[in-house]
């Protein structure tokens, strides 16, 4: 099976499973999805969004999250983890917001990236979820998918997204995201994987990580 076989199986059965995506962090807007994958970082999905709402029942926009001040918005965010980094991005990130942007997220990946605690993934979430612009954001969980399944060799994030980008159409670049995150989920977790149930693993996983 050549690589190009190998990453139009596992895009068909990717699709098989989940035809339709949802963005799984709570948000209403550009601002509060920013905020919501800033809080992600080594954090589920899940803990966010039960802490999103008491913090943007408060604060959802960045005038008001500066106004909310730095110690409320750590008090908040604590159950996140990092509260301290993340409320200081957060209220830094805001201020910019208020000065440089009038309070608008910026569609621009150079201009989120400068931002504090703004980081690669988190700028190209941001593109692609709230305004869709292709981007393919990569984080350690599709990183160790990819690398499992012999798309990358897996020397680090920055080599998987040029891997993952080259191999998969840039149409499918958000879905294809969404999907294996969902998918390593349910069926190819870091721990206790059982390959041999795994509809891609079972076909795919390299022969060296079995």
């Amino acid at each position: 099976m050549t690589k190009q076989e190998k990453v139009a199986d596992i895009l068909r059965i990717l699709e098989d499973l989940y035809p339709e995506t949802t963005v799984p962090l709570h948000h209403k807007d550009p601002y509060t999805l920013l905020i919501a994958v800033l809080l992600s970082a080594q954090c589920t999905d899940e803990r966010v969004n039960k802490i999103t709402p008491s913090l943007f029942s408060k604060a959802d926009n960045p005038w008001d999250m500066v106004k909310l001040g730095r110690e409320t918005i750590e008090d908040i965010i604590r159950p996140c983890g990092l509260p301290a980094q993340k409320s200081k991005g957060i209220f830094g990130l805001s201020q910019i917001l208020i000065e440089k942007f009038n309070g608008e997220v910026p569609i621009s990946m150079e201009e989120l990236e400068k931002m504090p605690a703004v980081g690669h993934k988190t700028a190209s979430v941001v593109m692609n979820q709230a305004f869709g612009v292709p981007t393919f954001p990569v984080d350690t969980h599709i990183h160790r998918l990819a690398t499992r399944w012999g798309l990358t060799n897996g020397k680090n994030v920055v080599q998987t997204e040029k891997d993952l980008k080259r191999l998969i159409p840039e149409q499918l670049w958000g879905k294809v995201h969404l999907q294996i995150i969902y998918y390593g989920r349910e069926y190819c977790p870091a721990r206790g994987h059982q390959w041999e149930e795994c509809p891609i693993c079972k076909t795919h996983l390299r022969k060296s990580l079995r």
